[in-house]
């Protein structure tokens, strides 16, 4: 399965931060960077990002992208903000699909949205519409997050923090998971050690104290 992470914007974005100069991609990037190594933890996923750390990548060329892979999922990763830039009470999570209300996009926002209310306890703005690019051209199942307002004094502090972007990254990936059935990669990696005895009593010693340890011992003559 295909997925494409997108964090909104990119460092050099104008207007796009908190009153105390938090930039919204310096969250998104967070966020998308632990949903991708937890989505790697399932089987047969394969995982891009749309956005770059050099540059804001512009909304056509990331649509693009996600099409010209034929990506199954497209989650676009954001902080939100509201008013001229000062600090405000307006505060919460919402998601949003495209305005035609795709029903598997719908399905998809109402999971991400049901588990980020559960892992955060934030407010719940509810699952939304809006004519949004990364959502109107991409040819998959596309959500939008808004995980929490930079311009929301109490929220702010949240998004900055390891634990919170940690807490929607999990509540991101659970609703993927859940929505299309991922299996967790059960496969343990193994290492062997090899020694060398000159005397054979000196191998079934080890071996016997090894198996003793729980491990599976052999020796080869």
């Amino acid at each position: 399965m295909k997925i494409i992470l997108d964090a909104g914007h990119g460092y050099s974005t104008s207007g796009k931060r908190s009153p105390n100069g938090m930039r919204e991609y310096e969250f998104n990037r967070a966020v998308a960077e632990l949903a991708k190594e937890l989505l790697e933890s399932y089987q047969t996923t394969v995982v891009s990002f749309a956005h770059s750390d050099v540059r804001d990548v512009p909304l056509a060329e990331r649509t693009e992208l996600a099409n010209k892979q034929n990506a199954d999922c497209y989650v676009s990763i954001h902080a939100n903000a509201y008013g001229t830039g000062g600090w405000n009470s307006a505060g919460g999570i919402e998601t949003y699909v495209y305005p035609s209300k795709p029903r598997e996009a719908l399905a998809l926002a109402q999971k991400i949205q049901r588990n980020l209310i559960s892992s955060t306890g934030l407010r719940d703005r509810g699952v939304k519409t809006a004519d949004f690019q990364v959502l109107r051209e991409t040819k998959m199942t596309a959500v939008l997050v808004e995980c929490g307002f930079m311009t929301n004094k109490e929220e702010a502090s949240l998004l900055r923090t390891p634990l919170y972007r940690k807490r929607c990254a999990q509540a991101i990936v659970k609703a993927i998971a859940e929505q299309y059935g991922l299996r967790k990669n059960d496969k343990i990696k193994q290492y062997k050690v090899q020694v060398a005895f000159s005397e054979k009593q000196l191998a079934e010693k080890l071996a016997g104290s090894l198996k003793r340890d729980g491990f599976n011992a052999t020796i080869i003559e």
